[in-house]
């Protein structure tokens, strides 16, 4: 039911995708530590205008399928998601917030790691632009339950299927991806 409302945006983030060289074939280390042979680039797709409305309208479509106060997730990923989702919120109208998530408190200024105007007890929908492991997803999970926020839905652009699936169903969190991946770096839209 979800996809069927994003499938045609995924679809058409994928073609941006290719357009931008976003998908790199090579030696990489993720972030999770693991090696890859290949890397997908996501902040070329939601730091390009068309690849930021299409990403922002494909997660604003599932987070209509769910009780939500506010979205956001870990930075660097989704600082560019979050600001192109929130200007979506504006212009048709929906009252929702916009946070992320530093993977540790900040030693300085006003010494926060959640930014924006979240408070204990809101329903949240959680997401990264890419999730292998889904070490950074789960700190802005943990993070902001710890606030008093609960995650009513995690989401992805694309998921590398190396656990972060598993783990979410173990938490009893759904998740949805726009696109999947397998170990060669092959990539489909998830129906």
């Amino acid at each position: 039911m979800v996809m069927n409302n994003t499938n045609n945006y995924a679809k058409k983030l994928y073609d941006r995708a290719i357009e931008l060289n976003c998908l790199k074939f090579g030696n990489f280390t993720l972030s999770s530590g693991a090696k890859s042979s290949y890397y997908f680039d996501g902040r070329l797709l939601s730091l390009d205008p068309i690849g930021s409305e299409l990403i922002s309208e494909s997660f604003l479509k599932i987070i209509e399928n769910y009780d939500i106060d506010a979205f956001g997730g870990p930075t660097i990923a989704a600082v560019p998601i979050v600001g192109s989702m929130v200007l979506q919120c504006k212009i048709k109208g929906l009252n929702l917030k916009g946070f992320f998530v530093r993977p540790q408190q900040k030693s300085y200024g006003a010494g926060k790691q959640i930014e924006g105007k979240i408070t204990s007890g809101m329903k949240i929908a959680t997401f990264d632009d890419t999730v292998s492991t889904g070490n950074s997803l789960f700190n802005a999970i943990d993070t902001m339950e710890d606030h008093g926020c609960k995650t009513q839905v995690c989401m992805t652009i694309l998921d590398r299927n190396m656990g972060a699936r598993e783990e979410l169903k173990k938490r009893k969190i759904p998740f949805i991806s726009l696109w999947e991946s397998n170990e060669k770096g092959e990539i489909k839209v998830s129906s």
